[in-house]
């Protein structure tokens, strides 16, 4: 054997260790830091491998054939439902549902549809979209998407929403019918960024008094409401009303901007703190341009999360007046980690805590005891015992008692119990509205008519709108014999008992078609009770002040 190939024999080891130890620390600085908590080694062997070595040989030596992500999603969720209800793993293929609300954006054609006899309906076109150039409008039903069969075939929000929605400058052709068109209408609309707004409806309903519907806490949902309020400010806003009824929340940081405009300076509006997480709080700015306008914030049994924490941080402070009913109860904070395949985890990773100390997360056991679904279903348990129609029926609990500076006391551990409580209706006199709710014929009615009444909704702006429309009583015959035709018969004493309601609803659907929310919230909210009675807290505010 020569001399070279003795140094050979030598070095090929030494060479393989070298590369071998380099791959292996290169693959440790390359995993994402997210990931890990601070101290894991992946070069260490650990319990975790379980896992993998499981799914592997039940992969390559099973008797049949099996599919390896699935079996690691069930693995997953194995994990998940020892912990709490809101840690979610998230598939490629329910991410953009669950996350675009919160992006503030989405491309897509630019519509807000209803499926209302199993057909897809345009309730609204995104102002400067897609649909909106092309010409669709609302009470188009869609027929075809791709030149394929879209409707009676018990299509689903989330079918609807993936077929239409796509990669941006990608292109879908649809087919319309429309109301007095003999032929479908056909129109290819180019994907495009669709903006999602987090404010629903802003207007000054009442001199000196600004209304506000927040929807969700979405990336850009400060930015609508500096906007909004700067607008509410400038007209002369001087008591707030800021709906958060049906907000489910969002993001953390969003929630703590809108609050601090509310609260003084070094005033508390959140701690979060976990067991891995140490106590981090978060406390008002000098840049609150709402400091010194009244507020009052509306709340219901589906405000949960960012909404909870603003209505705390209100109550907690004595900032304001909290009316409707309680809260959801959502006191757990969630951060979310993206994976490579298009997936995701969002896990509970702390607690947040109001400025009086209080978590108003309510109670939760394990999923093997249907635990999170009795948690999830826990708003007809608030039903069934009457707390929807009864404050007395509300549960409290004495051990989680807190005190406000001025001494308001107030509960953790299930939600915010407002200030004023304001019953659900279920008066056996509104069963025929809600038939009529129920088989949504004000809005069929709305679009199967809209053309007979098009002189009537000739108005420029949704103000003049609300300014000038009625609904007369030749409408409403009509309306009637339309509903006994749809199989809701015509109850004389249930018209009487909701008259009001069922003039209020029509008009506000005819305000809806013709200029979206801005036209609709206006109109509707005059039969709303919470609302009505935080217009009345302002009336008598002012009464009180002067």
């Amino acid at each position: 054997m020569t001399s070279k190939e003795n140094k050979v024999k030598i070095y090929l080891p030494l060479v393989f260790a070298v590369v071998m130890i380099a791959g292996i620390f290169l693959g440790y600085w390359l995993t994402p830091r997210n990931i890990f908590p601070d101290g894991f080694n992946p070069i260490k062997k650990t319990r975790a491998d379980k896992v993998n070595d499981v799914i592997n040989y039940v992969t390559f030596e099973y008797v049949d054939s099996v599919n390896r992500d699935k079996l690691l999603e069930d693995a997953i969720g194995g994990v998940l439902k020892h912990l709490d209800p809101h840690s979610q793993y998230i598939t490629a293929e329910e991410f953009s549902d669950l996350n675009d609300p919160l992006v503030g954006n989405f491309k897509g054609i630019g519509v807000e549809f209803r499926i209302i006899d199993d057909t897809v309906t345009v309730i609204w076109c995104i102002e400067g979209g897609p649909s909106e150039k092309a010409g669709l409008r609302p009470g188009d039903r869609i027929v075809t998407v791709d030149d394929s069969s879209f409707a009676g075939r018990g299509i689903t929000n989330q079918e609807v929403m993936r077929t239409l929605k796509g990669p941006g400058g990608s292109k879908v052709k649809i087919e319309v019918y429309r109301r007095g068109s003999p032929v479908l209408i056909s129109f290819t609309l180019q994907r495009d960024v669709i903006p999602t707004s987090g404010i629903d409806a802003y207007f000054l309903p009442a001199k000196g008094t600004g209304y506000m519907k927040l929807s969700r806490f979405a990336a850009n949902t400060y930015d609508e409401f500096t906007a909004a309020i700067d607008y509410l400010l400038s007209a002369g806003t001087r008591n707030l009303i800021l709906d958060l009824r049906g907000n489910t929340g969002g993001y953390l940081q969003s929630a703590i901007k809108i609050a601090d405009e509310f609260l003084k300076k070094d005033l508390m509006i959140v701690y979060t703190e976990g067991f891995n997480r140490p106590r981090t709080e978060y406390h008002a700015s000098s840049r609150g341009r709402c400091e010194d306008i009244a507020l009052a914030v509306l709340i219901d049994g589906h405000s949960a999360s960012a909404s909870e924490i603003i209505a705390g941080a209100i109550q907690d402070n004595d900032r304001g007046i909290i009316i409707g009913r309680r809260s959801y109860g959502k006191g757990l904070v969630q951060e979310q980690i993206d994976f490579s395949d298009g997936s995701a985890l969002r896990l509970t990773v702390a607690r947040y805590f109001t400025p009086t100390g209080r978590c108003i997360q309510k109670p939760y056991s394990s999923m093997e005891d249907d635990g999170f679904d009795n948690y999830h279903n826990e708003y007809y348990l608030r039903y069934m015992n009457g707390e929807l129609e009864n404050a007395d029926s509300v549960p409290i609990i004495d051990s989680l008692k807190y005190i406000t500076p001025e001494g308001k006391i107030v509960y953790g551990g299930g939600g915010i119990m407002p200030d004023i409580f304001i019953p659900a209706e279920s008066d056996p006199g509104l069963a025929y509205y809600n038939r009529l709710l129920e088989n949504d014929l004000f809005l069929k009615f709305v679009f199967d008519y809209e053309n007979s009444y098009l002189s009537a909704l000739h108005y420029s702006s949704a103000g003049d709108f609300l300014d000038g429309f009625r609904v007369n009583k030749e409408m409403m015959d009509t309306f009637i014999q339309y509903c006994e035709r749809k199989g809701v018969i015509y109850n004389s004493a249930g018209f009487e008992f909701a008259e009001e309601k069922i003039y209020i609803l029509l008009g506000a659907y005819f305000a809806r078609i013709k200029f979206g929310d801005a036209g609709f919230f206006p109109m509707y909210l005059n039969s709303d009770k919470i609302y009505l009675r935080a217009l009345k807290y302002f009336s008598e505010y002012s009464d009180h002040e002067t």
